[in-house]
C-alpha cells in the first residue's frame, strides 16, 4: 500500500473507533437497521462471489433506478451492485445482479476482489474504493458525475486530495459543461458531457387509481419541517378551492410523526383524514401515503405536485422528472442544488419559499402542466462498457 493510502487507511480506522458508540446506537433505528450492520460490521455482507465482472456502485434509490437503461443495454455481462442506503439496496435487488452494501472504507482492502470495471455514479467519492479497485485491476469510470454549487468550494479547498483520487479514474461522464469545468479544476482528465442519465429512465406507474372528482394535490418526498408549510398552505387554499391533499414523506420511518401532524390539522379544521395503506382510496380531505412505491401512481392522477426536499437548505431537492412526466403542475423550493441539472429540462415549475406555497397553488390555476422536452443518448456509455 502506498504511503498516502496507508495514512488514509489508518485515519479511517481511527474514525471508525471514535464513531463506534454512535454506530451501535444508530443500528437500532429502523432507517439504518440493515445498512449500518452491513456496512460497518460486515453483517450478512460478504465479498462478492464473482470476479472479472462489471461492478456498479450507487448511493440510494434514485441512482439505483437510473441504472436500468444501462443494464438493459449490456451484453451478457456479469453484474455486481453496491449501495449505501436500504432503499437503494431494495431497488438494486430487482435487477439480475449480485447486490451488496458498500462496506466502510477500512474494510475495502480485504473485501474487494478483482473486477473488470467499476462504475461509480454521481458523487460517491470514496478514496479507498477507487484506489483498491484500481489496484486489483479494475478500470474506474464515473457516470452521471456532478459537483453541486453548494459543494464546489469544499472540493476546490481539498483539490490536492481529489486530484489524487481522480487519478485512478479513466473516464468521467458528467451531467453538464459546468460540471466538466469543475472536474477539470480538480485535475481530472477524459471528461465527456452526456447530460443526466436519469433522463433515460423509464417512468411508469404500477397501479391504476381512480382520480377524485376534486383537485388532487400531492406533496411528494417531503422532509421534516416541510409538511407543516404544505399543510398551512393547503388549509388556506381550501378556503377558495375544492381540493384534497396527499402527503408522501420521503422516509418511511417518519410516517407516524407526519400522521400525527396531519391529525392536528384535520381536527382543527374539521377535515377528514385517512392512511392510504388502510383505504387505498382518495375519499378523505387529507391522506397520508404510508406505503413505499406509490408516488408515481399518485402523480398519475394528481393535478399539482409540491415536490419536497427543496424547501430546506440541507437536502438539495428531488427528481422532478416523475411529476412532470405525469403532467403535474410542479411547485418546489429554491434549494434544489442536487437536482439543478434535471430542473433545467423541466418547464413550467414554480420555485418558491415555504411561506409562498399558498400563492403558488393559486397561481397554478393559470399555468400549463409541467413537462420534460429533453432526451439523452447513452449509447457511448453502453458501448464503452460492452467493449471492456
Amino acid at each position: 500500500m502506498k504511503p498516502f493510502s496507508l495514512l488514509y487507511y489508518l485515519v479511517s480506522v481511527a474514525l471508525f473507533l471514535l464513531a463506534l458508540p454512535l454506530l451501535v446506537f444508530l443500528s437500532f433505528k429502523q432507517k439504518y437497521r440493515q445498512s449500518i450492520p452491513a456496512r460497518f460490521f460486515l453483517f450478512k455482507n460478504s465479498a462478492f462471489s464473482k470476479e472479472n465482472s462489471i461492478w456498479f456502485h450507487v448511493c440510494s434509490l434514485g441512482e439505483a433506478r437510473a441504472l436500468k437503461p444501462i443494464l438493459n443495454g449490456l451484453k451478457r455481462q456479469s453484474i455486481l451492485i453496491t449501495t449505501i442506503t436500504q432503499t437503494g439496496q431494495n431497488e438494486a435487488k430487482k435487477y439480475d445482479a449480485e447486490v451488496r452494501y458498500l462496506p466502510y472504507e477500512m474494510f475495502l482492502p480485504f473485501w474487494i476482489k478483482k473486477q473488470k470495471l467499476l462504475v461509480v455514479l454521481e458523487a460517491e467519492f470514496w478514496y479507498l474504493l477507487f484506489a483498491v479497485a484500481a489496484a486489483r485491476g479494475a478500470k474506474v469510470i464515473l457516470l452521471n458525475a456532478r459537483i453541486s454549487d453548494k459543494s464546489v468550494n469544499k472540493y476546490l479547498q481539498f483539490s490536492w486530495f481529489y486530484k489524487r483520487l481522480l487519478s485512478y479514474v479513466e473516464t468521467i461522464y458528467v451531467q453538464s459543461e459546468v460540471d466538466k469545468n469543475r472536474f477539470l479544476a480538480l485535475g481530472a482528465k477524459n471528461i465527456e458531457v452526456i447530460g443526466n442519465i436519469k433522463l433515460a429512465g423509464e417512468i411508469k406507474k404500477n397501479q391504476e387509481y381512480i382520480k377524485p372528482d376534486s383537485e388532487l394535490i400531492v406533496a411528494g418526498s417531503t422532509h421534516e419541517g416541510e409538511e407543516k408549510s404544505v399543510l398551512n398552505s393547503f388549509i388556506a387554499y381550501r378556503v377558495s378551492y375544492k381540493a384534497k391533499l396527499v402527503i408522501v414523506p420521503r422516509h418511511p420511518e417518519r410516517f407516524e410523526s407526519v400522521y400525527l401532524l396531519m391529525q392536528e390539522y384535520a381536527e382543527k379544521n374539521s377535515l377528514t383524514l385517512s392512511r392510504f395503506s388502510q383505504t387505498k382510496s382518495f375519499e378523505s380531505d387529507m391522506i397520508l401515503c404510508d406505503m413505499m412505491g406509490e408516488l408515481n401512481n399518485i402523480y398519475a392522477i394528481s393535478d399539482i405536485a409540491i415536490l419536497g426536499g427543496a424547501f430546506r437548505v440541507d437536502v438539495g431537492g428531488h427528481n422532478p422528472l416523475e411529476p412532470a412526466y405525469f403532467g403535474c403542475k410542479i411547485i418546489t423550493g429554491k434549494h434544489f442544488f442536487h437536482q439543478k441539472e434535471l430542473f433545467k429540462y423541466v418547464h413550467h415549475v414554480q420555485y418558491v419559499e415555504p411561506d409562498e406555497i399558498h400563492k403558488a397553488l393559486i397561481k397554478s390555476q393559470e399555468l400549463p402542466p409541467s413537462m420534460v422536452e429533453e432526451t439523452i443518448d447513452l449509447s457511448s456509455v453502453i458501448d464503452t462498457i460492452n467493449k471492456i
